[in-house]
């Protein structure tokens, strides 16, 4: 990964300055609150304080960890060492305050923040390495249990919070290193929210009950959403719910690589106007899940990008009925030139509980 940035930045830049958490992750394996990654074609180093060097200088593998004791100097020193003047920095996380330290402190180098390296990074990102592709599995497998287990424990009168927490605790008891978001369980008129809130309203019979939630693993997010009913579904229910089902395995049977995110938004979108629904469905249709829980690229009808193989993204049309309920079915996949692996095994038929 670190060959792949150098190469792509060499013509443009002396060197990248990798500040964000998240980034440094993505090229050294190692996670902190703290440190900054230096990357060069005449050599790599990254910088992190005596909290987390004897763990870094275990961990990393693809370039030397030094302690940072006086930041500033240690990446003057750095600089001049590899012959870097003109240096790339992530203008998509840096603050305006830190930037301008940087040109105060450092005012003999040239600092670029003009987004040529997030955009080389987001690239990167977007395919997923054999290794990035086993992490999201283990994770979505964890997630796939936790719902076979949940269904078990959904019952009448119980609150949202509640099943919320059940499905938190068994996420994290089975090998989940923290939850991919804050688990979204919301049920009846609640479940009309696409982002709704787990309240202490109680479960009832003939509620919609919506299910999104996601375990990290080694760094990775999985994301999945189910929506069942406790009781029989009302017939309008039953037509929403298969309109989402449709919407969302039309989308799924037409991604691959060479198709545009557009198109793909489009494919889910389609089903669901014809169905009279359109106005219900108020979001995109998918979006990238890797390191974070939202990446490139978007299934948006606003983004006529091609998907590439390697790519991961969700697919998750919905039907949100203000006042009423919602359904939305969301699972993730993974893009290849013939169409799709996808990593979610959980079932979709309507459930009756």
């Amino acid at each position: 990964m670190i060959n792949r940035l150098i190469d792509s930045i060499k013509t443009d830049f002396d060197a990248a300055l990798i500040i964000s958490p998240v980034n440094r992750r993505y090229f050294t394996g190692f996670e902190s609150s703290d440190g900054f990654l230096v990357l060069s074609a005449n050599g790599s180093r990254f910088f992190t304080d005596g909290r987390y060097i004897e763990a870094a200088q275990k961990t990393v593998k693809t370039c030397p960890c030094e302690e940072a004791v006086r930041p500033y100097e240690q990446i003057k020193a750095y600089f001049n060492e590899i012959n870097a003047k003109e240096i790339a920095v992530e203008a998509s996380f840096l603050t305006i305050a830190q930037f301008n330290r940087l040109k105060e402190k450092l005012p003999e180098f040239n600092f670029h923040a003009d987004g040529r390296l997030d955009s080389v990074i987001e690239g990167l990102r977007k395919t997923k390495t054999k290794a990035e592709l086993e992490n999201i599995k283990a994770a979505q497998k964890i997630t796939d249990e936790a719902f076979s287990y949940i269904l078990g424990r959904i019952k009448e009168g119980m609150t949202e919070r509640e099943l919320a927490l059940e499905l938190d605790f068994y996420l994290l008891k089975s090998g989940a290193e923290e939850l991919s978001f804050k688990t979204i369980a919301v049920s009846g008129e609640n479940s009309s929210m696409p982002h709704g809130v787990p309240s202490d309203k109680k479960l009832k019979k003939g509620d919609m009950i919506t299910l999104d939630f996601g375990a990290v693993y080694n760094g990775y997010h999985s994301d999945m959403t189910r929506t069942v009913v406790l009781g029989k579904a009302d017939a309008e229910q039953k037509r929403v719910y298969n309109t989402v089902l449709k919407a969302q395995l039309e989308c799924l049977s037409m991604l691959k690589a060479g198709v545009t995110s557009a198109e793909a938004d489009k494919a889910a979108r389609n089903v669901i106007e014809a169905a009279g629904y359109g106005k219900y469905f108020s979001h995109s249709t998918g979006h990238g899940v890797g390191l974070e829980i939202h990446e490139e690229p978007r299934l948006s009808s606003l983004v006529n990008e091609e998907l590439k193989e390697g790519n991961i993204v969700t697919v998750e049309p919905g039907i949100y009925i203000p006042g009423s309920f919602g359904v939305r079915i969301e699972d993730m996949a993974y893009i290849t030139r013939e169409g799709i692996i996808n990593l979610t095994a959980s079932p979709k038929e309507l459930i009756e509980l």
